[in-house]
Protein backbone atom coordinates (compact mmCIF):
# COMPACT_ATOMS: atom_id res chain seq x y z
CA UNK A 1 0.00 0.00 0.00
CA UNK A 2 1.02 3.64 -0.35
CA UNK A 3 1.76 5.78 2.69
CA UNK A 4 3.10 9.28 3.31
CA UNK A 5 6.08 8.61 5.59
CA UNK A 6 7.89 11.23 7.67
CA UNK A 7 11.51 10.13 7.16
CA UNK A 8 13.21 13.19 8.62
CA UNK A 9 12.31 16.58 10.03
CA UNK A 10 10.57 18.49 7.26
CA UNK A 11 10.68 15.59 4.78
CA UNK A 12 7.75 13.33 3.87
CA UNK A 13 8.09 10.66 1.18
CA UNK A 14 5.23 8.70 -0.39
CA UNK A 15 6.37 5.08 -0.22
CA UNK A 16 5.13 1.55 -0.65
CA UNK A 17 4.83 -0.15 2.75
CA UNK A 18 3.33 -3.51 3.77
CA UNK A 19 -0.45 -3.59 4.10
CA UNK A 20 -1.34 -4.45 7.71
CA UNK A 21 -3.54 -7.42 8.56
CA UNK A 22 -6.19 -7.25 11.28
CA UNK A 23 -5.82 -9.28 14.46
CA UNK A 24 -8.92 -11.20 15.66
CA UNK A 25 -10.42 -8.18 17.48
CA UNK A 26 -9.31 -5.58 14.91
CA UNK A 27 -10.61 -4.15 11.66
CA UNK A 28 -8.74 -3.14 8.55
CA UNK A 29 -9.94 0.33 7.50
CA UNK A 30 -9.49 1.83 4.06
CA UNK A 31 -8.70 5.44 4.87
CA UNK A 32 -10.94 8.03 3.21
CA UNK A 33 -9.91 11.30 4.86
CA UNK A 34 -7.33 12.57 7.34
CA UNK A 35 -7.42 15.97 9.00
CA UNK A 36 -4.14 17.83 9.42
CA UNK A 37 -3.67 18.79 13.06
CA UNK A 38 -1.28 21.30 14.58
CA UNK A 39 0.32 18.35 16.37
CA UNK A 40 1.15 16.81 12.98
CA UNK A 41 2.76 20.05 11.85
CA UNK A 42 4.77 20.32 15.09
CA UNK A 43 6.12 16.79 14.60
CA UNK A 44 6.86 17.48 10.92
CA UNK A 45 8.71 20.68 11.81
CA UNK A 46 10.85 18.99 14.46
CA UNK A 47 9.27 20.90 17.35
CA UNK A 48 7.95 17.73 18.97
CA UNK A 49 8.52 13.98 18.91
CA UNK A 50 6.10 11.91 20.96
CA UNK A 51 7.56 8.54 19.91
CA UNK A 52 9.55 7.72 23.04
CA UNK A 53 11.60 4.74 24.21
CA UNK A 54 11.23 3.04 27.59
CA UNK A 55 13.33 5.78 29.22
CA UNK A 56 11.20 8.58 27.80
CA UNK A 57 13.77 9.63 25.21
CA UNK A 58 12.56 10.58 21.71
CA UNK A 59 13.16 7.94 19.05
CA UNK A 60 14.89 9.56 16.04
CA UNK A 61 13.02 9.51 12.74
CA UNK A 62 16.12 8.04 11.13
CA UNK A 63 15.56 4.94 13.27
CA UNK A 64 11.76 4.85 13.17
CA UNK A 65 10.12 6.92 10.41
CA UNK A 66 6.53 7.84 11.22
CA UNK A 67 3.23 7.78 9.36
CA UNK A 68 1.36 10.78 10.75
CA UNK A 69 -2.37 11.52 10.82
CA UNK A 70 -4.75 10.89 13.73
CA UNK A 71 -7.99 12.60 12.58
CA UNK A 72 -9.28 9.70 10.52
CA UNK A 73 -12.43 8.60 8.68
CA UNK A 74 -12.67 5.57 6.46
CA UNK A 75 -14.48 2.41 5.40
CA UNK A 76 -14.11 -1.04 6.96
CA UNK A 77 -12.38 -3.29 4.45
CA UNK A 78 -11.94 -6.45 6.52
CA UNK A 79 -12.74 -7.62 10.03
CA UNK A 80 -10.92 -9.93 12.41
CA UNK A 81 -12.51 -13.26 13.20
CA UNK A 82 -13.79 -12.07 16.60
CA UNK A 83 -15.51 -8.92 15.32
CA UNK A 84 -19.31 -9.18 15.20
CA UNK A 85 -20.64 -5.61 15.18
CA UNK A 86 -18.88 -4.19 12.13
CA UNK A 87 -18.61 -5.44 8.58
CA UNK A 88 -17.02 -4.56 5.25
CA UNK A 89 -18.49 -1.37 3.83
CA UNK A 90 -19.28 0.26 7.18
CA UNK A 91 -18.21 3.90 7.24
CA UNK A 92 -16.42 4.83 10.46
CA UNK A 93 -14.43 7.44 12.33
CA UNK A 94 -11.43 6.32 14.32
CA UNK A 95 -10.28 6.77 17.89
CA UNK A 96 -6.53 6.58 17.31
CA UNK A 97 -5.63 5.63 20.90
CA UNK A 98 -4.86 2.10 22.05
CA UNK A 99 -5.71 1.66 25.73
CA UNK A 100 -6.55 -1.12 28.17
CA UNK A 101 -10.15 -0.99 27.02
CA UNK A 102 -9.44 -1.18 23.29
CA UNK A 103 -6.79 -3.87 23.80
CA UNK A 104 -9.03 -5.89 26.11
CA UNK A 105 -6.52 -5.91 28.98
CA UNK A 106 -7.74 -7.09 32.38
CA UNK A 107 -7.49 -5.69 34.90
CA UNK A 108 -7.52 -2.25 33.35
CA UNK A 109 -5.08 0.34 34.64
CA UNK A 110 -6.39 2.94 37.09
CA UNK A 111 -6.82 5.56 34.35
CA UNK A 112 -8.81 3.35 31.99
CA UNK A 113 -10.88 2.10 34.93
CA UNK A 114 -11.86 5.70 35.72
CA UNK A 115 -12.71 6.58 32.11
CA UNK A 116 -9.54 8.56 31.45
CA UNK A 117 -8.26 6.20 28.77
CA UNK A 118 -6.13 8.87 27.09
CA UNK A 119 -3.89 8.65 30.16
CA UNK A 120 -3.68 4.85 30.02
CA UNK A 121 -0.51 3.48 31.63
CA UNK A 122 0.36 1.73 28.35
CA UNK A 123 -1.22 4.20 25.96
CA UNK A 124 -0.18 4.15 22.30
CA UNK A 125 -1.50 6.55 19.71
CA UNK A 126 -1.63 5.96 15.96
CA UNK A 127 0.01 8.80 14.07
CA UNK A 128 1.59 10.37 17.16
CA UNK A 129 3.51 8.00 19.46
CA UNK A 130 4.87 5.57 16.88
CA UNK A 131 2.10 3.29 15.58
CA UNK A 132 1.26 4.14 11.95
CA UNK A 133 -1.33 6.85 11.41
CA UNK A 134 -3.94 7.60 8.80
CA UNK A 135 -1.79 9.03 6.01
CA UNK A 136 -1.82 5.63 4.33
CA UNK A 137 -4.24 3.66 2.22
CA UNK A 138 -5.07 1.27 5.07
CA UNK A 139 -4.94 1.17 8.87
CA UNK A 140 -5.64 -1.60 11.38
CA UNK A 141 -7.32 -0.57 14.61
CA UNK A 142 -9.22 -2.34 17.43
CA UNK A 143 -12.82 -2.71 16.31
CA UNK A 144 -14.07 -0.86 19.40
CA UNK A 145 -12.04 2.16 18.24
CA UNK A 146 -14.16 2.43 15.10
CA UNK A 147 -17.41 4.40 15.51
CA UNK A 148 -19.97 3.87 12.76
CA UNK A 149 -21.14 6.90 10.78
CA UNK A 150 -24.95 6.79 10.70
CA UNK A 151 -25.42 9.32 7.92
CA UNK A 152 -24.15 10.36 4.52
CA UNK A 153 -21.67 12.72 6.16
CA UNK A 154 -18.74 13.72 3.98
CA UNK A 155 -15.67 11.76 5.09
CA UNK A 156 -13.56 14.93 5.26
CA UNK A 157 -16.04 16.45 7.69
CA UNK A 158 -16.35 13.22 9.67
CA UNK A 159 -12.57 13.25 10.20
CA UNK A 160 -13.03 16.32 12.38
CA UNK A 161 -14.73 14.14 14.98
CA UNK A 162 -11.36 13.75 16.72
CA UNK A 163 -10.63 17.47 17.28
CA UNK A 164 -14.23 18.04 18.38
CA UNK A 165 -13.88 15.05 20.71
CA UNK A 166 -10.94 16.80 22.35
CA UNK A 167 -13.13 19.86 22.95
CA UNK A 168 -15.91 17.64 24.35
CA UNK A 169 -13.47 16.04 26.78
CA UNK A 170 -11.98 19.38 27.82
CA UNK A 171 -15.44 20.82 28.37
CA UNK A 172 -16.37 17.87 30.57
CA UNK A 173 -13.28 18.55 32.68
CA UNK A 174 -14.26 22.21 32.88
CA UNK A 175 -17.80 21.46 34.05
CA UNK A 176 -16.81 18.98 36.75
CA UNK A 177 -13.98 21.06 38.22
CA UNK A 178 -14.94 23.11 41.29
CA UNK A 179 -14.29 26.78 40.57
CA UNK A 180 -15.30 30.14 41.95
CA UNK A 181 -17.11 31.03 38.74
CA UNK A 182 -19.23 28.19 37.44
CA UNK A 183 -21.05 27.32 34.24
CA UNK A 184 -23.90 25.37 35.92
CA UNK A 185 -24.57 23.00 33.07
CA UNK A 186 -23.09 25.42 30.59
CA UNK A 187 -24.98 28.65 31.14
CA UNK A 188 -23.75 31.44 33.33
CA UNK A 189 -24.72 30.13 36.74
CA UNK A 190 -23.62 29.81 40.32
CA UNK A 191 -20.18 28.45 41.05
CA UNK A 192 -18.80 28.31 44.57
CA UNK A 193 -19.04 31.70 46.22
CA UNK A 194 -18.34 33.74 43.11
CA UNK A 195 -21.36 33.25 40.91
CA UNK A 196 -21.53 32.98 37.17
CA UNK A 197 -19.11 33.20 34.29
CA UNK A 198 -20.20 36.54 32.88
CA UNK A 199 -17.48 36.76 30.28
CA UNK A 200 -15.31 34.15 28.60
CA UNK A 201 -12.47 34.68 26.17
CA UNK A 202 -11.06 32.21 23.67
CA UNK A 203 -7.53 33.06 22.62
CA UNK A 204 -7.15 31.97 19.01
CA UNK A 205 -9.69 31.17 16.29
CA UNK A 206 -7.96 28.27 14.63
CA UNK A 207 -9.95 25.03 14.31
CA UNK A 208 -9.85 24.44 18.08
CA UNK A 209 -10.97 27.97 18.95
CA UNK A 210 -13.79 27.87 16.41
CA UNK A 211 -14.98 24.52 17.73
CA UNK A 212 -14.89 25.95 21.25
CA UNK A 213 -17.07 28.90 20.21
CA UNK A 214 -19.68 26.56 18.78
CA UNK A 215 -19.53 24.14 21.69
CA UNK A 216 -20.00 26.87 24.28
CA UNK A 217 -22.88 28.49 22.40
CA UNK A 218 -24.69 25.55 20.81
CA UNK A 219 -24.02 22.63 23.12
CA UNK A 220 -23.48 24.12 26.58
CA UNK A 221 -25.86 26.99 25.92
CA UNK A 222 -23.50 29.62 27.31
CA UNK A 223 -25.27 32.95 26.88
CA UNK A 224 -22.76 35.36 28.42
CA UNK A 225 -20.26 37.64 26.69
CA UNK A 226 -17.98 35.48 24.56
CA UNK A 227 -14.85 37.14 23.22
CA UNK A 228 -12.35 35.75 20.73
CA UNK A 229 -8.88 37.19 20.18
CA UNK A 230 -7.61 36.46 16.65
CA UNK A 231 -5.39 38.41 14.23
CA UNK A 232 -6.85 36.84 11.05
CA UNK A 233 -9.84 38.74 9.66
CA UNK A 234 -11.21 35.61 7.98
CA UNK A 235 -11.09 33.62 11.21
CA UNK A 236 -12.64 36.48 13.15
CA UNK A 237 -15.51 36.53 10.67
CA UNK A 238 -16.09 32.81 11.26
CA UNK A 239 -16.01 33.27 15.03
CA UNK A 240 -18.57 36.07 14.75
CA UNK A 241 -20.81 33.91 12.61
CA UNK A 242 -20.68 31.24 15.33
CA UNK A 243 -21.72 33.71 18.03
CA UNK A 244 -18.62 35.44 19.41
CA UNK A 245 -17.49 39.03 19.60
CA UNK A 246 -13.97 39.36 18.27
CA UNK A 247 -10.84 41.36 18.93
CA UNK A 248 -7.94 41.96 16.55
CA UNK A 249 -4.92 41.95 18.89
CA UNK A 250 -2.76 43.53 16.19
CA UNK A 251 -5.00 46.58 15.93
CA UNK A 252 -5.63 47.32 19.61
CA UNK A 253 -4.21 46.41 22.99
CA UNK A 254 -5.97 43.18 23.95
CA UNK A 255 -5.95 43.90 27.69
CA UNK A 256 -7.39 47.38 27.18
CA UNK A 257 -10.20 46.03 25.00
CA UNK A 258 -11.07 43.28 27.49
CA UNK A 259 -11.12 45.77 30.35
CA UNK A 260 -13.46 48.02 28.36
CA UNK A 261 -15.83 45.25 27.30
CA UNK A 262 -16.06 43.77 30.80
CA UNK A 263 -16.36 47.14 32.58
CA UNK A 264 -13.08 46.48 34.33
CA UNK A 265 -13.95 43.02 35.68
CA UNK A 266 -11.81 41.02 33.25
CA UNK A 267 -12.91 37.49 32.30
CA UNK A 268 -13.93 34.61 34.55
CA UNK A 269 -13.04 31.93 31.97
CA UNK A 270 -10.13 31.92 29.54
CA UNK A 271 -9.48 29.18 26.97
CA UNK A 272 -5.93 29.42 25.62
CA UNK A 273 -6.03 27.84 22.14
CA UNK A 274 -3.08 29.48 20.41
CA UNK A 275 0.03 27.80 21.79
CA UNK A 276 1.63 31.25 21.54
CA UNK A 277 4.17 32.19 24.18
CA UNK A 278 3.28 35.87 23.82
CA UNK A 279 -0.38 35.06 24.43
CA UNK A 280 0.47 32.96 27.46
CA UNK A 281 2.34 35.89 28.96
CA UNK A 282 -0.82 38.02 28.72
CA UNK A 283 -3.14 35.66 30.59
CA UNK A 284 -2.62 37.18 34.05
CA UNK A 285 -3.73 40.59 32.77
CA UNK A 286 -6.89 39.22 31.17
CA UNK A 287 -8.45 37.12 33.92
CA UNK A 288 -10.29 37.96 37.11
CA UNK A 289 -8.95 36.70 40.43
CA UNK A 290 -9.78 33.00 40.92
CA UNK A 291 -10.89 32.71 37.33
CA UNK A 292 -10.66 29.43 35.41
CA UNK A 293 -7.86 29.15 32.85
CA UNK A 294 -8.08 26.21 30.46
CA UNK A 295 -4.75 25.52 28.76
CA UNK A 296 -5.76 23.94 25.47
CA UNK A 297 -2.99 25.01 23.09
CA UNK A 298 0.52 23.57 23.21
CA UNK A 299 3.93 25.04 22.48
CA UNK A 300 4.26 28.44 24.18
CA UNK A 301 7.91 28.66 23.16
CA UNK A 302 10.07 31.63 24.04
CA UNK A 303 8.44 32.50 27.36
CA UNK A 304 10.31 32.65 30.64
CA UNK A 305 8.67 30.65 33.40
CA UNK A 306 8.47 33.79 35.53
CA UNK A 307 5.34 34.83 33.60
CA UNK A 308 3.56 32.35 35.87
CA UNK A 309 4.22 34.51 38.94
CA UNK A 310 1.48 37.06 38.33
CA UNK A 311 -0.92 34.32 37.30
CA UNK A 312 -0.26 32.26 40.43
CA UNK A 313 -0.97 35.27 42.64
CA UNK A 314 -4.53 35.33 41.22
CA UNK A 315 -5.27 31.76 42.45
CA UNK A 316 -6.85 30.59 39.20
CA UNK A 317 -8.18 27.13 38.56
CA UNK A 318 -5.64 25.91 35.98
CA UNK A 319 -6.92 23.08 33.80
CA UNK A 320 -4.90 21.20 31.21
CA UNK A 321 -7.11 18.53 29.63
CA UNK A 322 -5.70 16.70 26.64
CA UNK A 323 -7.07 14.28 24.08
CA UNK A 324 -10.51 12.81 23.74
CA UNK A 325 -10.79 10.38 26.64
CA UNK A 326 -13.95 10.28 28.69
CA UNK A 327 -15.42 6.85 29.25
CA UNK A 328 -16.84 4.14 27.03
CA UNK A 329 -20.21 2.98 25.76
CA UNK A 330 -21.62 -0.42 26.69
CA UNK A 331 -20.02 -1.88 23.55
CA UNK A 332 -16.60 -0.48 24.49
CA UNK A 333 -16.60 2.40 22.04
CA UNK A 334 -15.29 5.78 23.21
CA UNK A 335 -18.16 7.92 24.48
CA UNK A 336 -16.47 11.19 23.57
CA UNK A 337 -16.11 10.23 19.91
CA UNK A 338 -19.69 8.98 19.77
CA UNK A 339 -20.93 12.29 21.19
CA UNK A 340 -18.72 14.38 18.91
CA UNK A 341 -19.72 12.52 15.77
CA UNK A 342 -23.43 12.83 16.56
CA UNK A 343 -23.05 16.58 17.19
CA UNK A 344 -21.58 16.96 13.71
CA UNK A 345 -24.15 14.66 12.09
CA UNK A 346 -27.05 16.50 13.75
CA UNK A 347 -25.72 19.95 12.82
CA UNK A 348 -25.09 21.21 16.35
CA UNK A 349 -21.48 21.89 15.34
CA UNK A 350 -20.56 23.08 11.85
CA UNK A 351 -17.28 21.34 11.12
CA UNK A 352 -17.54 21.63 7.33
CA UNK A 353 -17.01 25.39 7.35
CA UNK A 354 -13.63 24.96 9.01
CA UNK A 355 -12.22 23.01 6.05
CA UNK A 356 -10.56 25.54 3.76
CA UNK A 357 -8.02 23.26 2.04
CA UNK A 358 -8.58 19.79 0.61
CA UNK A 359 -5.63 17.77 -0.64
CA UNK A 360 -6.89 15.12 -3.09
CA UNK A 361 -4.36 12.30 -2.58
CA UNK A 362 -1.48 10.99 -0.52
CA UNK A 363 0.81 12.41 -3.19
CA UNK A 364 -0.36 15.87 -2.14
CA UNK A 365 0.54 15.30 1.52
CA UNK A 366 4.21 16.44 1.33
CA UNK A 367 3.15 19.76 -0.20
CA UNK A 368 0.35 20.17 2.33
CA UNK A 369 2.79 19.83 5.20
CA UNK A 370 5.36 22.09 3.55
CA UNK A 371 2.77 24.85 3.15
CA UNK A 372 1.32 24.25 6.62
CA UNK A 373 -0.60 27.08 8.23
CA UNK A 374 1.03 29.56 5.84
CA UNK A 375 -1.27 28.61 2.96
CA UNK A 376 -3.46 31.61 2.00
CA UNK A 377 -6.77 31.61 3.88
CA UNK A 378 -5.86 28.44 5.75
CA UNK A 379 -8.00 27.30 8.66
CA UNK A 380 -8.11 23.52 8.36
CA UNK A 381 -6.67 21.10 5.82
CA UNK A 382 -7.84 17.57 5.06
CA UNK A 383 -6.15 14.94 2.90
CA UNK A 384 -8.64 12.78 1.02
CA UNK A 385 -7.88 9.42 -0.52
Amino acid sequence: MKAAVLVDVGRIEVRDVPTPRPQPSEVLVQVAAVGLCGTDLHIFGGHANYNRDEHGRPVPLAREPQILGHEIAGVVEETGVSVRDLGPGDRVVIDQGRSCVSEGRSPACEYCASGDSHQCERYREHGITGPPGGLAEYLTIPAVNAVRIDSGLDAAVAALTEPLGCVVHASDVLLRTPARYGMQGGKGGSGGNGGQVRCAIICGAGPAGLLWVQYLRNVLGYDGLLLVSEPSAAKRAMAERFGAETIDPTAADLVDVVLARTCGRRVELLVEATGSGQMFASIASLVRKQATVLLYGHGHAGVDLSVMNQLQFLEPALLSPVGASGGHEADGRPTTYVRALRLIEHGAVDAASLITHRYPSLDAAPGAFAAGHAAPGYVKGVVTL
